[in-house]
């Protein structure tokens, strides 16, 4: 299960990345292309055991790549990838029953992906983002609901920068990851902030 959540939270928060349209589109521009900063870019995911607890897992460390168009935002592009077993649970026993046959079986070079289909800016700093998530070698459609948190020089790195937040909520059980269900939550929530940088 946190399994899913972090596969599905890394692609979310490569999404956000569109937002960058509205706080650069000042003037005609070719299409840019920005990069994650993966020391600053994390996907949390969380879901109910039982009604006794809330249990989280994480991804972090990913990388992922944005093109953004300054003119046209709807014509943006966010896609990230990255190892399903590069999942953080805090509790190895944990970690390892995810990536048994109960859950996702899964294999050393099994990935997880995201790639953006659309973007609806809706506000001067938020944006809804939908994308392909692949997850357990099963492709779904996930909305993300993003908002910029800040855009433009960074102060140390003296290089155009930018940070979002999003959030979406999956169902395990649309990935075949529906064990003990509806005991241990189907749905699981997901809670995305990454950092993106110009490309050189």
């Amino acid at each position: 299960m946190q399994s899913t959540f972090r596969r599905t939270t890394l692609p979310l928060m490569l999404a956000i990345a569109p937002l960058l349209v509205a706080p650069f589109a000042s003037g005609a521009a070719a299409a840019e292309r920005y990069v994650l900063d993966a020391s600053h870019s994390q996907i949390l995911f969380s879901y109910d055991h039982l009604g006794y607890s809330t249990t989280y897992g994480l991804f972090s460390g990913f990388d992922g790549e944005i093109v953004f168009d300054q003119d046209d935002p709807a014509a943006s592009s966010v896609t990230v990838s990255f190892p399903v077993r590069s999942m953080l649970t805090g509790w190895e026993a944990r970690f390892s029953h995810f990536m048994s046959e109960d859950f996702l079986d899964a294999a050393d070079d099994e990935m997880v992906s995201f790639v953006s289909t659309g973007i609806q800016v809706t506000g001067e700093d938020t944006a809804l983002i939908t994308g392909d998530l692949t997850l357990n070698e099963i492709t779904r459609e996930v909305v993300l609901d993003a908002r910029l948190n800040a855009a433009g020089m960074h102060p140390m790195e003296e290089r155009e920068w930018a940070g979002f937040n999003a959030t979406t909520t999956l169902m395990r059980s649309d990935f075949e990851l529906g064990m003990f269900a509806p005991f241990v939550s189907d749905e699981v929530d997901v809670v995305i902030s990454i950092e993106a940088m110009q490309a050189e």
